[in-house]
């Protein structure tokens, strides 16, 4: 039989312990991060980089991984994050909830890796900026972004007068930005608006002839490895540059520490995600062709007349969509 004084020891302890348990507790949170590419894309293994990133810094955060589009498309991903019922996502930032975000459908902005890093990879850059600024307006953190590549068109037949400006007698997918959707059309495309995760099941089923969504690696993960698709035409007017974003409610609810490493890993996912991407391009362009793909490239001359079309063309109507102030700063910083 215990007495009254050892009793008060061991209840003291068992506070103890108790008070000390409730402390880690408190300070366990799990972040959902989600993402949309499939698990075979070298997204899929920056995610993991980061989880591991932020768990090995021992701040008290786990990390749930949610890839290849589990918890919805790009456009609800971006819905979902701005209510906080995910913590972080990795993916493309569409236009629908503020058109000053049709600035990551803006044609031909950039013509080479050099200017697609100094523009989408750099933290110092306007379009980082204005990102950061238009996030922040609809409750999310911008963390970092990355310049996957230059995309281009995906298809099951063959186009008609694929360099040139005329009809190309294909009916193909853009995504949901009327820039983007106006770009495509003045190339010599028939478009229909679909979201990301119809896209493969659509060009399977033959309901659209292809989609203009890729770069030469999403192309070959996403569809040659399926046996879908059967072209390959890099336009290169458009940039894939996806970025890493958190709800700002579940920002706030971090210490500063926890901020502090889930940034950290973010940004060394970003700088590697970049870094691979420029080093691997070419190579997938390759992969293509041995996978059974015809790639119908433009000459420099080709693809400058047509960069020349889409500016005279498209870009008059661009300052009426995302303000003449923000094509300005843009401009401004090339």
């Amino acid at each position: 039989m215990l007495s009254i004084g050892k009793l008060i020891r061991v209840a003291g302890l068992g506070l103890f312990a108790l008070s000390i348990s409730g402390v880690a507790l408190a300070g366990d949170i799990t972040l959902k991060f989600a993402g949309v590419l499939p698990v075979e894309h070298y997204a899929h293994k920056m995610m993991e980089q980061v989880k591991s990133d932020i768990e090995a810094a021992n701040v008290g955060i786990k990390v749930k991984l949610f890839p290849a589009g589990q918890l919805g498309s790009g456009e609800e991903l971006l819905e979902d994050t701005i209510r906080g019922n995910i913590d972080m996502v990795h993916a493309f930032v569409y236009a629908h909830k503020d058109p000053v975000l049709e600035i990551n459908s803006l044609p031909f902005l950039v013509s080479s890796w050099d200017e697609l890093v100094k523009v989408y990879g750099s933290k110092d850059s306007a379009y980082t900026a204005i990102m950061t600024e238009t996030l922040a307006k609809l409750n999310l953190k911008l963390l970092g972004n990355v310049a996957e590549g230059f995309i281009g068109v995906v298809s099951t037949k063959k186009p008609t007068d694929h360099a040139g400006l005329g009809p190309k007698g294909l009916h193909i997918r853009v995504w949901g930005s009327k820039v983007a959707k106006d770009t495509t059309e003045a190339i010599g495309f028939k478009t229909t608006t679909m979201n990301w995760a119809e896209v493969f099941a659509a060009v399977q089923a033959g309901t659209v002839d292809g989609a203009i969504c890729c770069t030469p690696q999403a192309t070959y993960t996403v569809f040659a490895q399926s046996q879908i698709g059967k072209y390959y035409i890099p336009y290169n007017a458009f940039v894939e540059a996806s970025t890493y974003y958190a709800s700002q409610k579940s920002w706030k609810k971090l210490n500063d520490e926890q901020k502090a490493a889930v940034q950290t890993a973010i940004d060394r996912a970003a700088a590697s995600f970049t870094d691979w991407a420029r080093n691997n391009d070419a190579g997938y362009i390759q992969k293509l062709k041995d996978a059974g793909y015809e790639v119908l490239d433009l000459t420099d001359a080709e693809r400058g007349a047509l960069s020349k079309h889409i500016k005279d063309n498209v870009w008059p109507q661009i300052e009426k969509v995302v303000g003449k102030d923000i094509v300005d700063r843009l401009k401004a910083d090339m």
